[in-house]
């Protein structure tokens, strides 16, 4: 697949043995799924990865044997993020030099306060830019505390035109896509959606070219995709009314470890463990979000078996 990418471009978890060790091989199972699961990209070491419960070495060893493991079959996203233009940029080439065919970058935060200006974003994303050769799409996401305006983005876009993809995930989804569109034109080459494709149909009326969901469903989501790309809106929404209990359940309820619970269902990984201090899913949690699966036979829950 090679540009513009679109369609569905899932978050891969990191998996873990029960004691928080890296599983190498689970992480490996996980890619040959995703790739079973017709997507059209893979997004690594995202917020729904637990990137932030890792250390800089096994991000890299988790980024290497993704590539690896992908081996081609389809474009692997690296998500690079960090407060320091040093370290995002060393990253982001980093990511480059290993296969990676994209980056998915939040604009830089540490913590509720320190945050750069429109200005000091501009000039990280040229670093990062300068420095791996390969485009970013750009994460604006309530989790950085970062408000960054249509204007901003568009302004951002054309004066770093590596920056030229975007997931917008914030209250208002589809109006804030629907403005950037407009005001962005050739500039926007791929506007996605993501928070677990929960305002996808809204967000694909708006415009949207593809969706950043989690590993959970995407073969279930993909025809979604392609029903209302080919202008059938109605078939789209009919598919959609019949995941979108699952997406509720695990945008509202689960979280990120929902992928990771099913998948262990269906015999792709041996454990669903988080690292502390994320808890583990309740049992009448893991009892519900089940049930909903079952219902909807994906290929997470019987891949493995």
């Amino acid at each position: 697949m090679n540009e513009p990418y679109r369609g569905i471009l899932p978050i891969a978890p990191v998996v873990f043995h029960d004691n928080g060790d890296l599983d190498i091989e689970g992480n490996r199972r996980v890619m040959d799924l995703m790739v079973d699961q017709g997507v059209d990209g893979i997004c690594i070491l995202a917020n729904f990865s637990e990137q932030f419960l890792l250390t800089d070495e096994e991000r890299d060893q988790v980024m290497r044997l993704s590539i690896e493991q992908v081996a081609g079959r389809v474009p692997v996203i690296v998500t690079t993020s960090h407060f320091s233009t040093r370290i995002a940029a060393a990253r982001a080439k980093a990511a480059a030099d290993a296969g990676a065919k994209m980056l998915m970058m939040m604009p830089p935060y540490h913590g509720a306060l320190l945050k750069a200006d429109e200005q000091g974003m501009i000039e990280h994303f040229k670093a990062v830019t300068d420095a791996c050769g390969i485009p970013i799409i750009l994460q604006d996401a309530p989790l950085s505390g970062v408000t960054m305006t249509v204007p901003f983005m568009v302004r951002l876009a054309k004066e770093v035109p590596l920056v030229r993809y975007f997931k917008i995930e914030v209250p208002g989804t589809a109006a804030k896509l629907r403005a950037l569109i407009e005001a962005g034109g050739d500039a926007v080459v791929g506007p996605f959606d993501g928070e677990e494709a929960i305002t996808l149909m809204a967000d694909l009326d708006a415009g949207a070219t593809g969706t950043m969901t989690s590993a959970l469903i995407p073969d279930l989501i993909k025809p979604i995709l392609a029903a209302h790309a080919a202008g059938d809106r109605k078939q789209a929404a009919a598919l959609y009314a019949r995941v979108l209990p699952i997406i509720n359940y695990e945008n509202r309820q689960c979280g990120l470890r929902a992928a990771k619970a099913v998948m262990k269902e269906g015999g792709v990984i041996r454990s669903d463990a988080v690292r502390h201090p994320l808890a583990p899913l309740h049992p009448k949690l893991r009892e519900g979000l089940l049930e909903l699966a079952r219902e909807l036979d994906p290929l997470a829950l019987r891949w493995g078996k």
